[in-house]
């Protein structure tokens, strides 16, 4: 199934994609997607609905997150070896962790504010996912089972934030509108591999990162099972995986968003985004 959410902001709808690629609305059925919704049980249940009896969504209509209320937003860095090198890093032996704050969730066709006096804004096309199964210590050969679905994400940077302000990359990851979600959650049943997914995003129309998810060091059960070895995860939690090369500050010169830049994301199965950056 691929899950997401409609209307305006703080007033989303849930809604699904039915076999023709229309959008639903499951509203009568689902007021909305929160983190119980998740639950397999509730999966397989809403997996049941007879989606082409289900009101059209209008065109045009603004597209949310595809999950509300996550409690925890969490984030791999240096996941991608091209990446690491890019950046001049070593390639880790664990994942890299870090956190984004929640409040910086957004629709992925939402605008990306620029920060006051931010000169180096860049951009990160991610695989990300959603967490259906409270988790606790689990193992790689399991890891998988704990895991609702799938969704792109743009993990927005701010670099100067992040690498010269005395803090830890959250400081620059977090400003509100620097995460963008969607357009819909692939549920797992419908992605048994997130191994193998095309991601690409490009600004004003040229490409800047085009790579695979077959290219990650630490694959989807690896994060998931180091995650749960030193915290517990919830239903709702959201983690991006990390990005492939291409980021702006990987550019020789480094090349940074300005206000009135288009930024469009990609990732197969996973949709489209698209945001103009203010």
């Amino acid at each position: 199934m691929r899950l997401f959410r409609h209307g305006p902001l703080g007033s989303e709808a849930a809604g699904a994609v039915d076999a023709r690629g229309v959008k639903r609305d499951i509203s009568l059925l689902v007021p909305d997607f929160t983190p119980d919704w998740l639950a397999p049980e509730k999966l397989n249940a809403l997996s049941a609905i007879d989606l082409e009896k289900m009101p059209q969504v209008p065109e045009g209509t603004r597209v949310g997150a595809p999950v509300a209320g996550s409690r925890q937003f969490i984030a791999i860095g240096l996941n991608y070896r091209k990446h690491a090198a890019e950046s001049g890093m070593t390639i880790p032996n664990d994942p890299l962790v870090f956190n984004k704050a929640l409040t910086c969730i957004q629709g992925p066709n939402d605008d990306i504010v620029q920060p006051e006096r931010s000169e180096k804004l860049d951009w990160e096309v991610e695989l990300g996912f959603y967490i259906g199964t409270k988790a606790q210590r689990v193992s790689k050969e399991n890891a998988l089972k704990y895991v609702a679905g799938y969704c792109l994400a743009n993990d927005v940077s701010e670099r100067d934030w992040q690498a010269n302000r005395s803090g830890q990359w959250v400081k620059g990851k977090s400003f509100d509108t620097f995460g963008p979600l969607g357009p819909w959650l692939v549920t797992a049943d419908e992605l048994p591999d997130p191994q193998n997914i095309p991601i690409s995003l490009s600004v004003n129309g040229m490409v800047r990162q085009k790579s695979n998810t077959n290219d990650m060091i630490f694959s989807v059960a690896e994060i998931v099972s180091h995650l749960t070895q030193f915290m517990t995860l919830l239903p709702g939690d959201v983690v991006v995986t990390g990005t492939p090369e291409g980021v702006g500050l990987g550019m020789k010169p480094p090349q940074f968003l300005k206000r009135g830049d288009i930024v469009e994301v990609s990732g197969g199965i996973l949709g489209e985004q698209r945001q103009k950056v203010v």
